[in-house]
C-alpha cells in the first residue's frame, strides 16, 4: 500500500485500479468533494471499473458515519493520551 502526504487525483485513480481487480470491484464509492478525487471518475466509472460514485454532502461529516467512527475512535484511544512530535512518532503512536 502507497502512501503519500499530499495525495493527487492521478494518485488516487492509481491507487484504485491497484487496490480492486476489475472483476473483484465494489458497486460504490463514497468520497468527499477533496480535489483528490477530482479525475477518478474516469477510472472508475463508465467503461473503466463500473464503480458508481456517491459523493457525501459539503460539511456533512455524519453522511460518512463509518469513517468519523474510526477517526474518533482513533482519537480517544490513541492521541487523546500522548503528545505527537512528528510523523515516525504518530506512525509508531498508531501501529
Amino acid at each position: 500500500m502507497a502512501v503519500t502526504a499530499r495525495p493527487t487525483s492521478a494518485w488516487t485513480a492509481q491507487q484504485l485500479r491497484e487496490a480492486f481487480p476489475n472483476n473483484e470491484a465494489p458497486r460504490f464509492l463514497l468520497h468527499d468533494h477533496d480535489s483528490a478525487f477530482a479525475a477518478v471518475h474516469l477510472t472508475i466509472g463508465g467503461i473503466g471499473m463500473g464503480i458508481r460514485q456517491l459523493r457525501t454532502a459539503p460539511r456533512s461529516p455524519w453522511q460518512n458515519g463509518y469513517v468519523e467512527r474510526v477517526i474518533g475512535s482513533v482519537r480517544r484511544e490513541c492521541l487523546d493520551h500522548v503528545i505527537v512530535l512528528n510523523e515516525a512518532g504518530l506512525r509508531r503512536i498508531l501501529a
